[in-house]
């Protein structure tokens, strides 16, 4: 296996994973990955109506942020998020993120 590019830990800021999580494709790829683990970028994809060129996009922008982390086995692309990276540096905020994002249900 190998790595893409990605920031190292001391190098993620908040701004850029803030402008990355408001997306709201970007939104539903990091639920889903929150419920997974760790999943295939043509797992998570599969089913969204995005072009396969605009979700590279959104992968890109998601990794280049500190917010997901990707690794290269043969052909596949697997992508986690960096929850450990992201509660340490900003405690509380990818929870309150996940948690803002959830429909809701009206009484």
């Amino acid at each position: 296996m190998r790595e893409v590019s990605q920031p190292a830990t001391e190098a993620i800021r908040m701004v850029e994973v803030l402008r990355a999580l408001a997306d709201p494709v970007r939104l539903e790829i990091i639920q889903r990955l929150a419920v997974t683990g760790e999943e295939s970028c043509n797992a998570i994809g599969g089913d969204l109506d995005v072009h396969q060129t605009t979700l590279s996009h959104h992968y890109r922008v998601l990794r280049e942020a500190g917010v997901t982390w990707t690794t290269v086995k043969g052909r596949s692309r697997l992508v986690r998020l960096r929850r450990d990276d992201l509660d340490a540096l900003f405690p509380g905020l990818l929870d309150s993120v996940l948690n803002g994002a959830r429909p809701r249900t009206r009484p």
